[in-house]
């Protein structure tokens, strides 16, 4: 009998059965046959600490047997607020505010809500449309998904049904490549912000390496032009490191390459290894609103 699991990127009458894994350890899982995989992929770039790594286990072990979940709504934790401090300490300096959620894609939806709520309470309410790069991959919600590289990304099919945004084209210049190398691609990047800063709450990227889209790598002068732009035409700038995150580029952040520190930074996978659901989006202090709009509560966003 056919198995009824619909399997990602597949489609039902097609797919072929797929080989069934029976564990893992380290850098590789077993099959029912006990034949070993080396998992290359670590499981979309999440496993960074390998299969059955017995510190990971144990700890999960123990906060289950303590105490499973927490409705952050109202009420607090001690090993979410101790987590939430070391990301803080960990992250470039100024992202001193984080919200959990449960994937990298709710965590992009996070911060582009961040992004527009921000402007409108600083009474720019038409700043509410969200600027992306070519060959950008952000998650797979149809928020996410419109943030997506429209013409080779994944998600063409929806394309009636996504929210429309803007698009710059996708940085040229190398990781290697010197300052005046990225001229050519912050000219672009500045010319979509000339015609359309007016209406754009935020720039999104996947800082140093586009993943998804093709382990494009992008030089850190990007980066920081990157930065510049933003700060020039009032449009915050939100990474995206939910792939690069947690030591995957050599850096403990790709942002640390560039010495930036974004507006918001959104984390997944690598935040537990693959061995839980769990992403995190940290904002800089600004974000929470003005002092004199402190009547306004900032709105909420239900990670459950």
């Amino acid at each position: 009998m056919q198995s009824p699991i619909w399997h990602p990127y597949a489609h039902l009458k097609t797919q072929t059965p797929a080989p069934k894994v029976s564990g893992g350890q380290g850098a590789c899982f077993t099959l029912e046959t006990d034949e070993q995989l080396l998992d290359a992929t670590c499981s979309w770039w999440c496993m960074i600490h390998g299969y059955g790594h017995p510190r990971l286990i144990q700890a999960i072990r123990d906060q289950a047997g303590e105490l499973c979940h927490v409705m952050l709504g109202g009420l607090s934790h001690e090993p979410a607020d101790r987590l939430a401090r070391e990301l803080v300490r960990i992250t470039p300096a100024g992202l001193n505010h984080v919200f959990y959620s449960d994937s990298g894609s709710v965590g992009m939806e996070v911060a582009m809500k961040m992004a527009v709520q921000y402007h409108r309470l600083q009474g720019k309410p038409h700043k509410h449309r969200m600027l992306a790069l070519m060959k950008a991959y952000h998650g797979d919600t149809a928020g996410c998904m419109a943030v997506c590289d429209p013409e080779e990304g994944m998600h063409g099919l929806f394309s009636g049904y996504l929210p429309q945004h803007h698009f710059a084209p996708a940085p040229t210049a190398a990781f290697e490549a010197d300052k005046a190398d990225v001229d050519h691609d912050l000219q672009a990047l500045r010319a979509v912000l000339e015609r359309h800063h007016h209406e754009i709450a935020a720039l999104l990227m996947e800082p140093l390496l586009q993943a998804a889209g093709g382990l494009n790598m992008t030089s850190p002068h990007y980066v920081k032009g990157a930065r510049q732009l933003c700060d020039e035409f009032d449009v915050l700038l939100i990474f995206d490191e939910v792939a690069t995150g947690f030591g995957r580029t050599g850096k403990m952040f790709a942002a640390d390459h560039a010495k930036v520190t974004p507006d918001i930074m959104v984390l997944s996978k690598g935040l537990t290894g693959g061995y839980l659901g769990h992403a995190a989006t940290l904002a800089v202090c600004r974000i929470k609103g003005r002092e004199s709009q402190k009547q306004r509560p900032f709105v909420g966003f239900s990670a459950g």
